[in-house]
């Protein structure tokens, strides 16, 4: 499981979009994450508020990281997001993904964003498919380093 949840940091580290946005995993364990971000002043809309898109992103990367946590593929069957308030420019949002409910096929995930003050920006309830499949990076770096 170690081995697992250290790819899975690894992995984040080097993702396209996470960097972009500048979001850093924080904390991750089975079925549980914690990933950062700084809402800056291009995440606005056109109401000089925090882009619901922007928010979403890191709900989407806590609830990635900790729906694939077990080693298996977890893809996305629904999330149902509710936005609260928009944070201040500059503040530090943190995603906090936990699981609720695990079986063979699916999980269930809630995930709420709270600024640095406390405050609840958003929440999310989540659902994932849980395929027959380990995570290809992990299986990709088993065998690397079986040769």
């Amino acid at each position: 499981m170690k081995d697992v949840l250290e790819s899975i940091v690894q992995r984040v580290k080097k993702e396209p979009f996470a960097r972009l946005l500048g979001m850093e995993l924080k904390d991750i364990g089975p079925g549980y994450s914690i990933v950062e971000m700084a809402f800056r002043p291009e995440m606005e809309n056109i109401h000089s508020m925090a882009h619901g898109g922007a928010i979403f992103a890191l709900i989407d990367e806590a609830f990635e990281t900790a729906s694939n946590s077990h080693g298996t593929v977890a893809v996305a069957l629904n999330m149902n997001v509710t936005y609260i308030t928009s944070p201040p420019v500059g503040s530090l949002l943190r995603a906090e993904a936990r699981e609720v409910s695990l079986t063979r096929r699916t999980a269930s995930y809630l995930i709420n964003v709270i600024d640095a003050k406390g405050h609840l920006v958003a929440t999310c309830q989540a659902l994932v498919y849980r395929k027959d499949e380990k995570l290809p990076f992990i299986q990709r770096e088993m065998e690397e380093s079986a040769t």
